[in-house]
């Protein structure tokens, strides 16, 4: 079985950053791709970022683009989403998620492995 993680969110104003960070955990282990998603209330689960393991190319939704930063370490089973100039828009559960298969890294519903969570809220 595996285990996904999520730690580092919180509560932070507009402006700040927050970093976090995604445990992987279990027996043969070995994702083609991680990423992250978020869901705000009364939302749908939405697409932030991801990377593949093979040739650690990162993937990103667009409005996400230059101010979020997934990053990771495949040996180590961990993941990280860096986000900068946060918005209160950005106030949601945050998601860690994997996948054994290639596919559409944007497509929730092809990731194999999810995380409970982690929240973030940002106030203006």
């Amino acid at each position: 079985q595996v285990q996904l993680v999520e730690s580092g969110g919180g509560l932070v104003q507009a402006g700040d950053s927050l970093r976090l960070s995604c445990a992987a955990s279990g027996r043969s282990f070995n994702s083609y791709a991680m990423g992250w998603f978020r869901q705000a209330p009364g939302k749908e689960r939405e697409f932030v970022a991801a990377i593949t393991w093979s040739d650690i190319s990162t993937y990103y939704a667009e409005s996400m683009q230059g101010r979020f930063a997934i990053s990771g370490d495949n040996a180590k089973n961990t993941l990280y989403l860096q986000m900068n100039s946060l918005k209160p828009e950005d106030t949601a559960v945050y998601y860690c998620a994997a996948r054994y298969s290639r596919g559409t890294l944007s497509k929730a519903n092809e990731y194999d492995f999810w995380g409970q969570g982690t929240q973030v809220t940002v106030s203006s």
